[in-house]
């Protein structure tokens, strides 16, 4: 019986993903739903790419976040659409609440659009957003084992980003494995590996964020 109703409940969330996923296409806009854990630096991230990118192409964020808005207002220094949505408790974004904050938001004027998701490398893995592609996030001070711990995260993943490289001299992190078990699980994935504290890595990152966008 719990298997039937989730496929009822992903069945519905579906349905709405697709209809997302053709407004964003009618207004030109490239959606990424972000993934990570919690901590493994979603947030500083975005700050760091937006203040690099918001010359180069109209972004916007919908920020997810379990209480408070406190992602939102880091990003409110950056003149840029942010819509937050607080889940009051569920350990991921559905499709239904980005359709409940899309009417105003202003799509025609953003051709790229990051959803961070809440924290958590399982249950956002499952639910389609309507989104171009999924970004996963994992970093350095995790360990490198995550890739083959939470698979289901990767293997729809359009892209890989390993996030605090300042770190590696550390941590007990082998690049060598991480990489290697990202390979295993997804090997047509985007990788990049960064750090937004050093800047190392941005630039590469965000030119291909921009041909997206195109």
């Amino acid at each position: 019986m719990e298997i039937r109703v989730y496929k009822r409940i992903q069945e519905a969330n579906d349905a709405i993903a697709a209809r997302n996923r053709a407004a964003f296409a009618a207004a030109g806009t490239t959606a990424f739903n972000l993934i990570s854990s919690s901590g493994a630096g979603k947030t500083t991230l975005l700050i760091a790419t937006l203040e690099r990118l918001r010359t180069r192409c109209g972004c916007g964020v919908i920020e997810g976040d379990v209480e408070t808005d406190r992602d939102a207002q880091r990003l409110a220094h950056l003149g840029l659409p942010v819509v937050q949505i607080t889940t009051d408790g569920a350990c991921h974004l559905d499709a239904n609440m980005i359709a409940t904050v899309l009417p105003e938001f202003p799509l025609a004027a953003t051709p790229l659009l990051f959803i961070e998701n809440v924290g958590n490398l399982v249950c956002p893995a499952s639910y389609d957003l309507g989104e171009r592609g999924k970004i996963v996030l994992l970093s350095v001070a995790e360990g490198d084992d995550k890739p083959a711990k939470y698979p289901a995260a990767l293997i729809e993943a359009t892209a890989v980003v390993l996030t605090k490289t300042d770190l590696l001299p550390h941590c007990p992190f082998s690049t060598d494995r991480f990489w290697a078990d990202v390979a295993t699980v997804n090997p047509r994935v985007q990788r990049f590996a960064l750090s937004a504290t050093t800047g190392d890595g941005l630039d590469g990152w965000c030119d291909w964020l921009a041909a997206q966008a195109r």
